[in-house]
């Protein structure tokens, strides 16, 4: 077996997450966890990465997942790290601009002397659950909603549909987003995740439906139990775990 331990940093709105694992997925140490510095431009994101792989053994590869829309290690756009003090603040435009294309896969690698790999965390997630078989689709609850498409194992392009309207003015992110469990607490909130699942399905006639990220812990019972035999609610700890599998996508390099 590949012994090559990866640095897996899963970079979300409200923290950051890191660990150490090998080919198999198993950790070498006990993940590090710190909370998401606002504002945050690029340099202090690569600082946090930096900060946070000296706490851990060391790494051949590094696999970065964040927010936002990503291509081949660019940052095309990212929703919380243009904010003012994270999700839902106001927009700064210095910090847009200094986000906008920036090659955050060449700083990571320059800054932790490593071969790296920047996608969006959702597609991170995936690596971590997908079984390489029919078209398998993956939907992340957190700050707001992520997504990732697979074919026969294949990542699929990215698409930010998250940010189309699903209800009124609302858009995925908002209608299903943490600041909505909060405000309606889980049961409401529940009843909203399978009406966006269901909604989906006609779109993406999916073989597999994966549900992930920090929320899906929340969806109630009744809900789960409504969401089909198709839909597979998977632990977060995917999104570290496809960290060290990312490298294996055939379209991810």
């Amino acid at each position: 077996m590949d012994d090559t331990l990866t640095l897996a940093v899963d970079c979300g709105g409200g923290g950051i997450k890191a660990a150490v694992l090998d080919a198999a997925g198993t950790a070498h140490a006990n993940p590090v966890r710190v909370p998401t510095p606002y504002p945050l431009p690029p340099e202090l994101l690569v600082d946090t990465i930096a900060r946070i792989a000296a706490e851990l053994p060391d790494a051949r590869r590094a696999t970065v997942g964040m927010p936002g829309m990503i291509r081949r290690g660019v940052v095309v756009h990212t929703p919380h790290y243009i904010t003012r003090s994270g999700p839902r603040s106001r927009v700064d435009p210095a910090l847009q601009a200094a986000w906008h294309s920036f090659d955050m896969q060449a700083a990571v690698s320059a800054r932790l002397g490593l071969p790296a790999l920047v996608l969006n965390d959702a597609e991170v997630h995936g690596a971590g659950v997908v079984a390489a078989s029919g078209l398998e689709l993956v939907l992340t609850l957190g700050t707001g909603l992520g997504s990732a498409l697979f074919h026969g194992g294949r990542l699929a392009p990215h698409l930010e549909w998250s940010h189309a309207p699903v209800r009124r003015s609302l858009t995925y992110d908002q209608y299903i987003g943490e600041p909505e469990r909060r405000r309606l607490g889980d049961a409401l909130w529940s009843r909203r995740v399978i009406t966006v699942v269901e909604g989906l399905r006609p779109v993406f006639l999916w073989d597999r439906l994966y549900v992930g990220g920090g929320n899906s812990r929340r969806i109630t019972p009744s809900v789960l139990a409504r969401l089909g035999d198709d839909v597979v609610v998977v632990p977060n700890s995917a999104a570290l775990v496809g960290g060290a599998r990312a490298w294996d996508l055939p379209s991810a390099l």
